[in-house]
């Protein structure tokens, strides 16, 4: 698997040289400073679904809550003062996922203070981080939550709707918020190639469809789970060559939710689906499961086995939730998994 080509890196380098490696930031030199001007000029005012955010000079310490938002400074060489604890992917208990413990070794700094959220966000441990502002461009934040954590410091929320911010969306909020937007911009065009490259190696995802299926329970298939038009594991489909079919474009249209049921007695809809994918268990006993249900058995794509399902909720199966510093990490194998699915497309 290739390791990032980040342009940005050779900017971020000088930010690194102020910062500490107890997973905090220190203030960055003057020439630091300089070099992020470009990037965007401050004071400066970020839209998103929940208001209107002004951030009145460039933050020097960076926290973040929810899903992923860690990832961008730290691909651009920021480390937080406080960021989401991992409570799923998590390999090993530590809290923090794979690509994200690694990119902190690259850093050679220690972990930021980990905001326990299994019951929500916990506002007093980010308040004691005493942030400058709060990044959440990919979050399920309720308005409740951006007001309370708006008194703690700025807070950028997420675009159009909760969970549903694209990969190249959460890297241009986040690193515009910390005046890093042209690294920001880098970083996306170094994803894409690598992307690109990729998914050139595998001419048989072309134009083939696909669905993502939620997480299903074995013991009861009378419903089958999908991600919606809106998702973003959906969307990362269309990076790698593939379509959304149909039947998940009609599915969406009435409904902004990043899920949806279907009954298996109308399972018939997804005949336009190539390929599917989703959370399957270690011992394959899902997909044995399809194959024998009388009506989800009748699936084209479970007929002739195309199917590409990711075992358990380990590290793999979470990074197929597409975000920047988990694509690099998952990407070879996700799409060759996929692309094994695809040639059994006739």
């Amino acid at each position: 698997m290739r390791s990032y080509r980040l342009r940005s890196l050779a900017v971020a380098a000088v930010a690194l040289l102020g910062l500490s490696a107890c997973g905090g930031q220190t203030d960055t030199d003057d020439a630091a400073e300089a070099k992020s001007s470009g990037s965007g000029a401050f004071p400066m005012t970020v839209e998103h679904a929940l208001g209107k955010t002004t951030i009145a000079s460039k933050p020097k310490r960076v926290a973040t809550v929810n899903w992923a938002n860690d990832e961008v400074p730290l691909a651009l060489g920021v480390v937080p003062v406080g960021m989401a604890k991992a409570n799923f992917g998590d390999d090993d208990g530590d809290g923090v996922l794979p690509w994200t413990e690694k990119r902190l070794k690259e850093l050679k700094a220690d972990t930021p203070v980990l905001f326990d959220e299994t019951d929500g966000i916990d506002f007093e441990a980010v308040a004691d981080t005493k942030p400058d502002v709060i990044l959440a461009a990919y979050s399920g934040l309720t308005q409740q939550d951006y007001d309370t954590l708006s008194e703690i410091a700025p807070v950028v929320a997420y675009p159009d709707a909760a969970w549903a911010t694209p990969w190249r969306d959460i890297i241009r909020m986040n690193s515009k918020a910390i005046g890093l937007a042209d690294e920001g911009d880098e970083l996306i065009a170094d994803l894409e190639g690598e992307i690109e490259d990729t998914v050139a190696k595998y001419p048989s995802l072309k134009g083939k469809s696909a669905m993502f299926m939620t997480h299903i329970d074995p013991g009861d298939v009378s419903k089958v789970g999908f991600y919606t038009a809106h998702d973003t594991r959906t969307l990362f489909f269309e990076d790698l060559g593939l379509k959304i079919p149909d039947s998940i474009e009609n599915l969406s249209e009435d409904s902004e939710k990043f899920s949806g049921t279907q009954s298996a007695e109308q399972i018939d809809v997804f005949n336009d689906v190539d390929i599917i994918t989703g959370y399957g268990d270690e011992k394959g006993e899902l997909v044995k499961t399809l194959e024998e249900d009388p009506l989800v058995s009748k699936l084209p794509a479970v007929e002739r086995g195309s199917t590409a399902f990711l075992s358990g909720s380990g590290p793999e199966a979470t990074a197929a939730n597409p975000t920047p510093l988990s694509i690099s990490w998952v990407l070879e194998d996700y799409v060759a998994s996929l692309a094994k699915a695809a040639d059994k497309v006739k």
